[in-house]
Formats: C-alpha cells, structure tokens, sequence
C-alpha cells in the first residue's frame, strides 16, 4: 500500500480523485482553497474556479444530473452564497454523486464571522460527514459519493481550519472503476422544481432522513470506544482529537456523521456511561439534539461555544467544571513573550496609496473582503464597514440614500477585482439603475490574492494555466449603466487623488478602476517593480511622512544620541513602488545605488 503524509485538503482531493470524480468547481476561500489546487493535479477531473460559490454549485449540479460525479468546495460564508441551489437540491436529488465540502474557520483566523455549517445540514435536510484527520478526509470523500447515489442525495463534508491544514499519514487507493457512463436523461419530475412537484418530493427527503440515522446507528464511522464509565463523551472531527488528550480514560462515542445522528447508537452509549458529556467547537448542534431525544447531557455550560478548542483550552475548561483535576498541564507557553505580528499589506501592495488618500481626503469608505480590507488599520485608517462579499458597493448605495448632498460625496465603496465579479456586478446594476450618487473603487490587481493569488476572470488565465478571455472591467462597468468610468495607476498619487475628486463631486454614480497587478503574483512577466529606493539620511528631517503609508519596508530608527530619528528602507523587502517618494517633501527617497 501506498502512503503518504497529506493536509486535510490535499486528502480530500485525494478522495474525490479516487471516488470517479468528473467535475470540480469552487471559490477560494481560506480554509478551503488547496482542495481545488490539488484536485487540479489529476486530469481526469475536470477543476475549474467559478466567479462564486453558487455558481461552483450550480456547476456541480450540472454535472451531476449529467451522471457524472461532481466536488463542490467553499469556506463557511461561501456556503451562504450557494444555499439558494442547495436547499433545492435536496429536493432534486442526484443522478451522479455531488459531494459539497463546507471548509469551517473557528476562532476566525481568516473570517468575518464563525458560523457552524452543520446548522446548514440540518436546515437543508441533507447528511453531513465530519473527518478527524487526513486518513478520514479522504475516506469520507469517497464515502460521500456512495451515499449520495446511494441516498440520492447531495453530501455535505464539514471540515475546520485544523483539519484542513493539519497534516496525518494517509494510505491512498485507487481510482474507482465501473461507474455508469455520462448520459443525459429526461426526468422532468425528479429535476423541475415546481410547487406540484416539489409537494411529491418533499416526504421523500424527510424519508430519507430516517433511513440515514439508522444506517448511522450500524456504520462504521460512527463507533464507540469503551474506557472508563464514568465519563461518555460525544464527539465529532477535529475535537475527538483534543477529547483523547484531555480525557485520555474517557469513553467516547466519535461521529463520523453528524447529521443526522444515529440516535439509538446515542441512546446505547448513554446507558454505558455515568455522565454523559457533547464536546464540540462552536454551537450546541449536537448537544441541543440529545436533549431533545430525553437524555441528561452536560455541553456548553462547561465547554466554550465561542472561539476554537484546543487541548489546553479544553483542560481549562473541563478543571473549572470538576471534570479534570486542576493540576491537568495547560497548554504550552513561550518562554519570553512573542512580538506581535498584526497583517498588512505587503510591501509595494498597489492599494496603500489609494487608502493613503481616501484618509486624506477624509472620505467614508464601504469595504469588502479581500487584502484590501486591512485598509482599515492604521495608520491608513481607512475603511469604515466590512460586511460580507460584494456589500460594499450595496452599502454604498443603501447610505447616500439617507444622508444630505455634502455628506453623499463623501462616501466611497471600494472593492477587489474578484470580489466585484463574485457578488459585486448586481450590486452595481441596482446603484447604476437607481442612480446612488456614491463612488465606487474597483482594485483590478488582475488576482484574487488575499487566499494565494488565484486565477480569476480578469486574470487571463485559468486554474489549470491555459489562456482565457479577460473581463474588459471598464466596459462591464458601463454597460450596467454607469456614465462616468476612470482607469487609473494607484501607485500615481497624484492622479489618484485626481481622480477621486473629480468622481466624489460627482451627483451620480461613478466608478474608478486602479490598474495595478499584485506585488506577489505568480506570473512574474505579468508584474513591473522597479528597483529598490533608499533614504538619503542626510537629506532625511525625520519628518515621518513616510511612515503614514504603514509599509513594512519602511523602518524608524531612533537616534543614537536621543535626539530625532530617521526612516530607513529595508532593501530586501522594497520592490520600489516609489509611493514613498512621492511623499517626501525633501527629495530623500531615491533609487538605492548598487
């Protein structure tokens, strides 16, 4: 047998692979973007990104009432995004196997929010599996597609940032053969969702709720472990690791799906224990079920519901309650205290100057999901609400509505090239058809970089690489309506502020599009940097106007003798942007001299 040491994302790749997957589509979105890039790998899948999480569904739909077995991927918030076609869908049913992997991100390292997508499973009505490592992630995956066809249902496959990026020994199998063949096949019935028959379906998804709680109570994916019966714990995923180094004694009972629940399994179990404990990250899913099947069960009164679990929070956690003795060792500390590290925008990041002189023209600025929105930390200081993909604009437009002339001009919606064609273009069809006298920057650093600088429709090309046509963002822009449409250089500070002058007088709707690539893009024929600058530190006042732009390139250096310091420049972090030079008022900033 063939192993390998893979992430939870890699292994879920794997899966889909192994299980005869045809099709795969997704958005990025951290946790879950390298299940797509390496789904890409096997070219016997078709892997494409899709401008949203809907549409990567609606593609996967696609696929699978075309009999082929179809992946679908997301983060957490991305599955807002797909839940119109998913609550049909369980309706519809499948022909081939469609697998929808929901990538959860506790303690929000990378989200604007930590919402539980096992309440989505529930809400939808379909199964959901949730792994507690790579081997499971992969083995689940391909499990998925089974019960799918099997169940004629779409799969949800829950996993967390943990396990996503969290690496285990994972034992590979082969691609699987004999699947039915593609075809097309007429089921009016099964496939067109109008109200006669929907009513038809309808008892069918309730029906097959039924059957998948009692395969749940005989499937090997759930199981119980016996130890000692004083305490029963009830787990699933990530969190039956943390159980078995917290409470290496406990009995536990690990699910492997977490909806629905195997109930008589649950009922079997709590009559083995004394105590009966749900541990799981984020809300009481699984523990508000149990009480409601009549058993006595201690959950969130000891286990946090917000943030993420880890071993030592756990210990913490259960000391406090009496569960653990109070010697338990906490988590591991560092010996001297670790400097922080707050985000910023790279060095020479083609948005600092644009958020440089929002500040400075004091405008009220709409953000939205991307790097763009660390604009909103000082000392740029330049982003007033961050709400979900593609709001910015919507904001915008919903906040000149109630406020006076002078005070409409003022108000700025700024928004990344991939995010804009995500959710943006209908929010600028309603500011351009209702005309919203707002402006509107479109950041086109020809990437989708906050989660890896993947390919989008701007970018030319596609995930596998190969060449593909660029949205003209200019044109798109007009032809939803807007009159008035600037493309500038955001590394030009002068015609930046030009240009959002000009357009935030304006008593329309109006939009600006900085034409920048990323500093970090793949391709580097793509992208033009020029040499690193240096400050002349006898020309240097210590003036600190360069510092107002935030660039971690740009260093203080207090004087040796406690009088005034100056700024320096990191060589080798510098890509000479020059929007640094362009500040200095005394002519310090220049080329560095090789």
């Amino acid at each position: 047998m063939t192993k390998s040491v893979l992430s939870g994302n890699e292994a879920i790749a794997r899966g889909a692979y192994e299980a005869g997957v045809l099709v795969a589509s997704a958005y990025p979105g951290t946790p879950s973007t390298e299940i797509l890039e390496n789904v890409v790998r096997y070219p016997e899948i078709d892997a494409s990104w899709a401008p949203n999480e809907k549409v990567a569904l609606e593609v996967a739909i696609g696929a699978s009432f075309g009999g082929g077995r179809a992946l679908a991927c997301m983060k957490h918030v991305g599955v807002n995004v797909a839940a119109d076609p998913l609550f049909t869908l369980a309706y519809t049913g499948v022909r081939g196997g469609l697998v929808l992997v929901a990538a959860d991100d506790p303690e929000m390292h990378s989200s604007q929010n930590e919402q539980d997508s096992r309440n989505y499973a529930k809400f939808a009505k379909v199964p959901m599996l949730e792994p507690a490592d790579s081997q499971e992630c992969k083995d689940f995956t391909r499990l998925g597609f089974e019960l799918s066809e099997q169940y004629d249902t779409p799969v949800m496959l829950r996993s967390c940032t943990r396990i996503s990026h969290g690496k285990s020994v994972v034992t590979l199998g082969e691609r699987v053969a004999g699947l039915s063949a593609p075809q097309l096949v007429k089921d009016a019935a099964k496939l067109v969702m109008l109200p006669g028959n929907a009513r038809v379906r309808h008892p069918l998804v309730e029906q097959r709720l039924i059957d998948l709680s009692a395969y749940g109570d005989s499937a090997a994916i759930n199981r119980i472990e016996m130890r000692s019966p004083t305490i029963g714990v009830i787990c699933a995923g990530v969190v039956y690791q943390y159980v078995r180094e917290a409470l290496p004694n406990a009995s536990i009972l690990k699910l492997g799906m977490v909806y629905p629940l195997p109930k008589q399994l649950i009922r079997d179990f709590a009559t083995k224990v004394e105590r009966l404990l749900v541990i799981e990250e984020l809300d009481p899913f699984i523990e508000e079920q149990v009480r409601a099947m009549g058993l006595t069960v201690t959950g969130k009164e000891v286990v946090p519901i917000c943030g993420e679990l880890s071993p030592g929070r756990l210990q913490v956690a259960l000391a406090k309650a009496g569960l653990l003795a109070a010697t338990a060792p906490a988590a591991a500390t560092p010996v001297e205290p670790l400097p922080p590290r707050p985000p910023n925008m790279c060095p020479g990041c083609p948005h600092r100057g644009l958020f440089y002189t929002l500040n400075r023209l004091n405008a009220y600025v709409t953000g939205d999901i991307g790097c763009y929105t660390l604009g909103f930390l000082p000392p740029l200081n330049a982003m007033d609400t961050c709400v979900c993909m593609g709001a910015s604009i919507s904001n915008a437009s919903g906040i000149v509505r109630v406020l006076p002339p002078e005070e409409q001009r003022r108000v700025v919606a700024v928004i990344g090239d991939s995010t804009f064609l995500h959710t943006g273009i209908n929010s600028l069809m309603e500011m351009a058809y209702n005309q919203a006298p707002a402006t509107v920057v479109i950041l086109d650093n020809r990437i989708t970089a906050m989660t890896g600088r993947q390919e989008n429709p701007t970018s030319g090309y596609t995930l596998s690489g190969k060449p593909a046509p660029e949205i003209d963002l200019a044109a798109l822009c007009r032809v939803l309506g807007i009159r008035h449409v600037q493309v500038i250089d955001p590394n030009d500070l002068a015609a930046t502020r030009q240009a959002l002058a000009e357009e935030m007088a304006r008593p329309e709707p109006s939009v600006i599009i900085t034409s920048r690539p990323c500093c970090l893009i793949k391709d580097v024929a793509r992208f033009t940097a020029g040499p690193p600058l240096s400050i002349d530190q006898v020309l240097c006042t210590g003036c600190r106007a360069c510092l107002r732009l935030g660039c971690p390139a740009i260093e203080w250096q207090p004087a040796p003798d406690g009088k005034k310091g100056k700024a320096r420049i990191d060589p080798l972090l510098c890509n000479g942007c020059t929007v640094c030079r362009q500040l200095c008022k005394f002519d310090a900033i220049n080329t560095a001299k090789s």
